[in-house]
């Protein structure tokens, strides 16, 4: 985690929402960690990352609470710890993301994951007892944090999210994309979270003492998440990201702009949990979700740009990705 790194403020709100009753406290907290407390009132304002971690710590100890007190039992200190020490023993990531789920309900009360298969499609949908509106979407959003950032790190990878739903309405922030990916909506029915179901079958890479080192560095692990990056990942997502498909160079033509061979940048590339066809992937779907929702460019000519010979391929591969078609998924956002 580098100094420049930063997260927005909203994201601290789970974890000071127990003290919004104690002001003095909340304060002394604040700045004890480092932080301008008259920054939580600019929900868009930016805190150093390294903050936000050490804020985490704090308030697991002043709270005595893993779950900041979210739910109405909660999750003693050590819970995290024998949880994440169970899912090391599972051999793939669909087995160890039930037994996180399960494992998570031996604790919380209010908030229940559930992990179902559909073809293709994996779906971690999430149920809510609280009552208190501001609690329910506070603690949904961090157990759902929590859910996806133990995947990658079982996994060893970064695992993209490729639909994002929210019962409840906010404010758009720009870590959103980085977090909950492209295809992120607020005010819908249910929450839950979608991504693509090979990944489950995946094997577990961590052990005993990979486990070690990431309990010591765990609020930084879930900062990762957060943060702008600058890896090569990220450089290929950004340069993909503002050229038209037809623009896109190949995996030689891109590791020779790098000065680096093929071979070396296809590691680098599986360093940071994802290869060269991946970000194109997960950039075409990004621009499809973005295209449909903003535009008003025909579905033909989205499909054109995205590089499908055919509008019917179009149609398949979206269907795929969020099993409606592109028409369907436009009208839901113009409804």
């Amino acid at each position: 985690m580098r100094e420049t790194d930063s997260v927005a403020v909203y994201f601290m709100y789970p974890m000071i929402h127990a003290l919004r009753e104690k002001p003095q406290r909340l304060r002394a907290v604040l700045e004890q960690v480092g932080i301008d407390p008259a920054l939580l009132d600019q929900p868009t304002a930016r805190v150093p990352a390294t903050a936000f971690a050490a804020l985490w710590l704090v308030q697991i100890r002043e709270l005595n609470d893993e779950f900041f007190q979210l739910d109405s039992h909660g999750m003693p200190p050590g819970s995290f710890a024998l949880i994440c020490r169970a899912l090391i023993q599972e051999p793939t990531l669909e087995k160890a993301m039930r037994q996180c789920l399960a494992n998570f309900a031996l604790f919380l009360r209010d908030f229940r994951g559930t992990l179902s298969v559909r073809g293709k499609r994996a779906v971690i949908s999430l149920q809510t007892r609280s009552q208190d509106s501001e609690v329910s979407r506070l603690g949904e959003e961090t157990f759902l944090v929590l859910m996806i950032s133990l995947l990658c790190w079982l996994g060893g990878r970064r695992i993209p999210i490729d639909r994002a739903d929210f019962r409840h309405q906010r404010l758009s922030l720009r870590d959103d994309a980085m977090l909950w990916g492209p295809n992120l909506t607020f005010g819908t029915e249910r929450t839950e979270i979608e991504f693509a179901s090979h990944y489950l079958r995946l094997p577990v890479v961590q052990d005993l003492a990979s486990l070690k080192v990431f309990l010591r560095t765990a609020p930084q692990w879930l900062v990762i998440r957060f943060r702008n990056q600058h890896g090569l990942a990220s450089q290929v997502h950004q340069r993909l990201r503002h050229s038209h498909y037809s623009e896109w160079p190949t995996l030689q033509a891109f590791a020779l702009e790098q000065h680096l061979s093929p071979s070396t940048f296809r590691r680098k590339l599986g360093s940071e949990g994802c290869s060269y066809q991946e970000i194109k992937d997960e950039v075409r779907r990004a621009v499809a979700f973005e295209r449909l929702r903003q535009s008003k460019a025909s579905i033909s000519d989205i499909a054109e740009q995205l590089g499908f010979q055919e509008p019917s391929a179009f149609h398949r591969a979206f269907k795929k990705w969020t099993g409606e078609s592109p028409g369907r998924y436009r009208v839901r956002f113009q409804e």
